[in-house]
């Protein structure tokens, strides 16, 4: 019996796709921070790999919902940062 992998859906523009191809940010007490493992502990969204996608995420407060936060400007910093 095969494995069905498992989707997650992009925050920003809403495409599906496996998990490992998408990545996890995650809210904690720090702030917003990337997951690359995927198993930390706190609220967590997904962002697929489009510079778009990264740069509507740090611009607009489009992550707010999805990570129940206000995100600061350190926080957009270090998405920008990422995406590069």
């Amino acid at each position: 019996m095969s494995k069905t992998p498992v989707m997650r859906t992009c925050s920003v523009c809403r495409t599906k796709d496996n998990k490992r191809q998408l990545t996890r940010l995650v809210h904690t007490a720090e702030g917003i921070i990337i997951d690359p493992t995927g198993k930390l502990n706190g609220r967590g969204a997904y962002l697929c790999t489009q510079p778009a996608c990264w740069e509507r995420a740090s611009s607009t407060d489009i992550l707010n919902r999805a990570l129940r936060t206000a995100l600061t400007e350190a926080d957009r910093t270090r998405l920008r940062q990422a995406a590069l």
